[in-house]
């Protein structure tokens, strides 16, 4: 029986090892499993999302539903689709209002300028594989400029931002399948968050929270539940953030990104350590 449309429950079987039994298999004795009772399990929601441009198909991923508008305009921002709020005639659900759809129509002048865009449509995109399997590595370089310098922070606040991930976090308490971005302004202040079952999808989701409303320039540091991987910091660069925090460490590829694009990627290794792979300068430390 569903709760709505972010999680569902499901009966499960929890069962229990009684006490003083092994699993090796050296040993022989009697291995009774207890099955204690059946359970009510929240799981995270997942349906698919089409996003429509000029009416044609473009892209089709898997996502926890909710925020569909947001997901969709920061989904467009990553792309190249679009630079500026402002390159949207309109964007909103379909005229049957299905959640599942966002239409979104460009205007004529934003259209002439990303025709190669326009053609790479129809694609499926996972919740785990973003913009996997696309040929876009030339024209990603072609849509991203390096990140600017004067952004500073001291490496106890950069802790603290951590913090407030997990603390916004509703889903992944309950469900333990949902990924979620967060992101600060200069001021440290939290000014977007979503949460998501797949982690490209929860930072479209906040970047595109503050894209549309027009704060986002006044972001500065991204942290992330996941590891930081390619995708992410297209994204990320995308939307000028200049600071990177995930909470495993990035992939190499996403290194190589982020140091071309002068930005900061890091992550925590301990309660108290923080592994700084790139843009050291922008971490006061000591």
């Amino acid at each position: 029986m569903s709760t709505g449309k972010n999680t569902k429950f499901y009966q499960a079987l929890q069962c229990q090892m009684e006490e003083g039994q092994t699993s090796s298999p050296d040993q022989t004795i009697d291995q009774k499993i207890n099955l204690n009772q059946t359970i009510d399990l929240e799981l995270i929601g997942e349906e698919p999302f089409l996003i429509r441009i000029d009416d044609k198909p473009y892209s089709v991923v898997m996502r926890t539903p909710g925020e569909e508008i947001f997901h969709a305009a920061g989904f467009c921002l990553g792309e190249g689709i679009a630079d500026s709020p402002d390159d949207f005639k309109t964007i909103g659900y379909d005229n049957d209002s299905d959640p599942n759809i966002i239409d979104i129509w460009l205007k004529p002048e934003r259209r002439e300028k990303i025709p190669h865009l326009l053609k790479r449509r129809g694609f499926v995109s996972q919740t785990s594989c973003g913009i996997c399997g696309k040929e876009m590595m030339k024209e990603l370089n072609q849509i991203l400029t390096p990140a600017e310098n004067g952004f500073e922070v001291e490496i106890n606040h950069v802790f603290d931002c951590i913090g407030k991930l997990s603390k916004n976090q509703k889903y992944y308490q309950r469900t333990r399948g949902s990924h979620a971005a967060i992101i600060f302004d200069d001021q440290l202040k939290a000014i977007s968050f979503s949460e998501d079952v797949g982690r490209h999808n929860a930072l479209d989701k906040a970047i595109g929270k503050i894209f549309m409303d027009g704060t986002l320039s006044c972001a500065r540091i991204l942290v992330l539940s996941s590891r930081i991987s390619y995708e992410l910091v297209q994204k990320a660069a995308r939307a000028h953030l200049p600071m990177m925090i995930s909470n495993s460490r990035p992939t190499a590829l996403a290194a190589e990104m982020g140091q071309a694009l002068n930005m900061t990627l890091a992550f925590p290794a301990e309660e108290n350590e923080l592994i700084i792979v790139c843009g050291e300068k922008r971490i006061i430390r000591g």
